[in-house]
C-alpha cells in the first residue's frame, strides 16, 4: 500500500526522529536519496552537469547537499541562489567539494539576469535539480524561480520532495509551477504526489526511506498485494450463488451497446452469476455473445444507469427494495439523493459530480481531492470520481487514488465496464468502499494489460480482466 501524509504529520515525525538524532542526519539521508536518483537518471555522475535551484528552505539544503554527492562523483555541479537566505553549511560543504555557486541580480528587471563577475550562464546542463521550495511553501512561485526555470526549460527536472509551486495537501495547482520528470520524496508519500493536478506535474515519483515513525495516512493507493488480498476468491465448496449473483440494469434500445459492456465487466469470474433485467430485446442481443446471462432474479448487487436513458429513475427506484448493495452510474445519478446513506457506489466523473453538487466542472477538474470528500459526505455512501488518477472517497476513511491505466483508457464505454466489475465485486461480498477501489484498480490495471502502449476499446479491458487477475500475487 502507498500511503501519503498531510505537512503537518510529516513535521510531527520528522520532530520526533530530529530529537534522536545527531544534528544534520536527517538532512543527510535525504541529500544521499536525492543524490542517488539523480545518478540513476543520468546513468552516472562523470562529466554530467547539474544544475541547483536552491530556495531558502531545507530542500533547498538536501540539493545542496546531495549537489556535493554528485560533485564527489564526477559531476560538474552549479547552484542558481534564488533568495539571500540559502543553508549556509550546505553552500560552504557544496563550495568545498568544488561546485560553482551564482547569486540571482535581484536588481534586474523580473529577477532574470544570472550573469555574474564569473561570467555567463553555463549551458546546457543535463539535469535541473528543483530545491526552490519544500513542502511548507505556498502555492505558486516568486518572479525570480519563475525566470530562473525560463532559463532552463526544456532541461529534465528533479523536483526535491515535491515540485516547488503545487499545493502540498490538496494536488491543487494554482499558479507557476515546476513540471519535473521525477520527484524524490522523503519518509512518505504526500497527497500532491498522487492527487492531480499536482501529481501530474510531479512526474514518476521516488520515495527515500529517512526512518519517519508515521500516523494513519490521509491517502492510500492499492498495490497488487492488496487487490489480491482484498480479491473475493471461491472456497473449495463454492457453487454459483455463494459466489455471489450481480443483477444489471443497466442499457436501453437507444443505447444497447452501454448493457452488453456493463454486462462484459460484471462477466469477467468474479461473480458466480450476472442476471439481466431490461429490454427483451437488448438480452436479446447479450445472449448471442453472453450465452450464460440469465434474467430476472435474486442477486447480491445492483448496477444501474448506464445509457438507460429515460427509464434511469425507474430503473434505480426497482432496486432499491431488495436492499443490497447498488453501483449507481452515468444516467441514474442525476437520482443519487435516492441511495443517500445506503450501501453504494457513485460513479460520476467530473462533469456529472459538478451536475451533483451544484459545481463547475472545470474547478472540479481543478480540486478534485475537495469535491471527492464532499459527495462523499453529502451522499453518506462511496463516490468514485473518474480521473487520471481516480479518486475513492467514504466518510470516515481515507480517500484512495487509482494509479493504474493508460491515456488510451479514455474511451466510450469504459466506465460501463467498470462499473459492471464493480458491481460483482460487491456481489462477492466486498464493501462499497473495497469493491470501488479494486474495481478501479482492476480496470486501469486490464487497460494497460490491453492497450501495450497502443490504441484500445471498451470490450478489450473486459478482455482482459480474468489475465490481469490472474497475474496477481497468490
Amino acid at each position: 500500500m502507498i500511503r501519503a501524509h498531510t505537512v503537518e504529520q510529516v513535521r510531527a515525525a520528522e520532530a520526533v526522529l530530529l530529537a534522536e538524532l545527531p544534528e544534520g542526519a536527517l538532512m543527510q539521508r535525504a541529500a544521499h536519496g536525492l543524490a542517488y536518483a539523480v545518478l540513476d537518471l543520468l546513468g552516472g555522475g562523470y562529466g554530467r552537469r547539474v544544475l541547483l535551484l536552491v530556495g531558502s528552505g531545507d530542500n533547498g539544503g538536501d540539493a545542496l547537499y546531495a549537489g556535493v554527492v554528485l560533485a564527489r562523483r564526477g559531476a560538474i555541479v552549479e547552484a542558481w541562489l534564488l533568495s539571500d537566505k540559502v543553508h549556509e553549511a550546505g553552500l560552504a560543504a557544496l563550495r568545498a567539494a568544488g561546485g560553482r555557486v551564482r547569486r540571482l541580480d535581484t536588481s534586474s528587471p523580473g529577477g532574470s539576469d544570472y550573469s555574474t563577475s564569473q561570467g555567463p550562464v553555463s549551458s546546457p546542463f543535463d539535469v535541473v535539480v528543483d530545491g526552490i521550495v519544500g513542502i511548507g511553501g505556498r502555492p505558486g512561485l516568486r518572479p525570480q524561480a519563475v525566470a530562473a526555470l525560463e532559463a532552463v526549460r526544456g532541461i529534465p527536472v528533479v523536483a526535491v520532495d515535491v515540485p516547488s509551486g503545487v499545493d502540498v495537501d490538496s494536488g491543487e495547482v494554482s499558479g507557476p509551477h515546476v513540471t519535473a520528470e521525477v520527484t524524490v520524496t522523503f519518509g512518505t508519500h504526500k497527497i500532491a504526489h498522487l492527487v492531480d493536478p499536482a501529481a501530474e506535474a510531479g512526474g514518476v515519483t521516488h520515495l527515500v526511506d529517512i526512518g519517519l515513525d508515521l500516523p494513519a495516512p490521509a491517502l492510500e493507493a492499492l498495490q497488487p498485494a492488496d487487490v489480491a488480498a482484498l480479491l473475493p476468491r471461491p472456497a473449495s465448496q463454492a457453487h454459483k450463488y455463494t459466489r455471489g449473483v450481480v443483477g444489471i440494469r443497466t442499457g436501453s434500445t437507444t443505447y444497447p451497446g452501454a448493457a452488453m459492456l456493463s454486462v462484459a465487466g460484471a462477466d469477467c469470474g468474479l461473480a458466480g452469476m450476472v442476471r439481466f433485467v431490461g429490454d427483451a430485446a437488448v438480452l436479446d442481443r447479450i445472449r448471442t455473445v453472453r450465452p450464460e446471462i440469465v434474467g430476472d432474479g435474486r442477486v447480491q448487487a445492483w448496477v444501474v444507469g448506464s445509457g438507460s436513458h429515460q427509464t434511469a429513475e425507474g430503473q434505480l427506484s426497482a432496486t432499491l427494495d431488495d436492499g443490497v448493495p447498488i453501483v449507481v452510474d452515468a444516467d441514474a445519478l442525476e437520482f443519487a439523493d435516492m441511495v443517500a446513506g445506503r450501501r453504494a457506489v457513485l460513479t460520476p466523473h467530473a462533469g456529472e459530480l459538478a451536475g451533483m453538487l451544484g459545481a463547475d466542472r472545470h474547478e472540479i477538474e481543478a480540486r478534485p481531492l475537495h469535491f471527492v470528500r464532499r459527495a462523499a459526505e453529502a451522499y453518506r455512501t462511496t463516490v468514485l470520481l473518474k480521473g487520471r488518477h481516480t479518486l475513492i472517497a467514504h466518510p470516515g476513511r481515507p480517500v484512495r487514488v487509482t494509479t493504474t491505466g493508460t491515456p488510451w483508457l479514455a474511451t466510450a464505454g469504459a466506465g460501463d465496464v467498470l462499473g459492471g466489475l464493480i458491481g460483482a465485486l460487491l456481489a462477492g461480498g466486498l464493501t462499497p468502499y473495497d469493491a470501488a477501489s479494486v474495481g478501479s484498480w482492476l480496470h486501469g490495471a486490464a487497460a494497460t494489460y490491453a492497450s501495450q502502449g497502443g490504441p484500445i476499446v471498451a470490450g478489450d479491458v473486459a478482455r482482459a480482466l480474468p489475465a490481469v487477475v490472474a497475474s496477481l500475487p497468490a
